[in-house]
């Protein structure tokens, strides 16, 4: 179940789809994975769920598929049945919980107070839905909780939208985001696939928040960087920041003192969450030199991508 919940985490975000006809699961789901974002949850508030469930798993198998709104046993031996790789509910049900989980399927129960979380801890659980997210304090109620459930995820659902999705991924804590923004009901209904793709590739760019961090330029030796290092402070009236390996000259540029990585040097960009950027990334065709991932408790701090890219190579750091 680790790996599932770490391939949710580095997807970042779970479309919550309500849908009435299961004919239009399949093209919903394909236009999904075009957006970015292969996974979601089906609820059962239709009749269509499980058929929905069952086209989606049968066609589109790089999606992972879960089932929400789960609230007897009847509902999740359906999704179990459609092939769901896990189950979401909307509350803390003890008993449904322990019978999904006697299944050998993923639960990710609805929490909203400590003692829910604290219960579900009990059953051996690391990772709970957070619902309704933003009426039961938002983040800013995660981080107060985190000071004692050191180890628990979240995954939060309910008032998540574009305005307030980096303030939870900012979070170390956080799963993933739930959301129905890119799904909602008149884009499926009027089959506006193209238009749920394009909703979903402005979510992943605005969780992943890449921004240029710094150019790192390469020096024969410790003396020519620091000429460089500051002629560029004197021209842009920057702070000359000497290091062991480097000298900065403000935030903006990094001189090295010997030949780094690069013809030229590097370009270093930022993102939010690093292991989600590399996943993303890679989806759309780029490859990461292993050798130099670096990594603390909260995952990877910086990786290169291999290869120059104009002479410069390119690595991803935490911001």
């Amino acid at each position: 179940m680790n790996d599932l919940l770490n391939r949710i985490h580095d997807i970042g975000i779970v479309p919550v789809i309500a849908i009435e006809d299961a004919k239009k699961a399949v093209p919903l789901a394909k236009a999904l994975v075009k957006g970015g974002l292969p996974a979601a949850e089906v609820t059962f508030r239709t009749e269509a769920a499980a058929g929905a469930i069952k086209a989606i798993v049968a066609e589109v198998p790089e999606m992972i598929v879960g089932a929400g709104t789960v609230l007897t046993k009847e509902q999740a031996d359906r999704a179990i049945e459609a092939g769901v790789s896990f189950i979401v509910s909307p509350g803390f049900n003890p008993e449904i919980t322990k019978y999904v989980l006697d299944k050998g399927i993923c639960m990710l129960p609805g929490t909203a107070t400590a003692g829910e979380m604290e219960q579900a801890m009990m059953l051996g659980l690391d990772a709970v839905k957070f619902f309704p997210a933003e009426q039961n304090g938002g983040v800013d109620k995660l981080k107060a909780l985190a000071g004692p459930y050191k180890t628990l995820r979240w995954m939060p659902t309910g008032g998540v939208n574009t305005a307030n999705l980096v303030n939870y991924m900012s979070f170390d804590q956080v799963l993933a985001c739930g959301g129905t923004w890119m799904v909602k009901k008149d884009l499926i209904e009027g089959e506006k696939w193209d238009e749920i793709t394009a909703i979903c590739k402005a979510a992943v760019k605005n969780m992943l928040g890449l921004e240029l961090r710094h150019i790192g330029i390469n020096s024969v030796d410790e003396r020519k960087a620091e000429a460089t290092a500051k002629t560029l402070c004197a021209l842009f009236d920057l702070e000359y920041k000497p290091g062991n390996s480097s000298i900065f000259a403000g935030k903006e540029f990094e001189i090295m003192k010997s030949i780094g990585k690069g013809t030229h040097g590097h370009i270093a960009i930022a993102a939010i969450n690093v292991d989600r950027a590399v996943y993303h990334l890679s989806r759309a065709g780029a490859k990461f030199d292993e050798s130099t991932r670096k990594s603390d408790g909260r995952g990877t701090k910086a990786i290169y991508l291999d290869g120059e890219f104009g002479g410069f190579a390119i690595h991803l750091v935490r911001k």
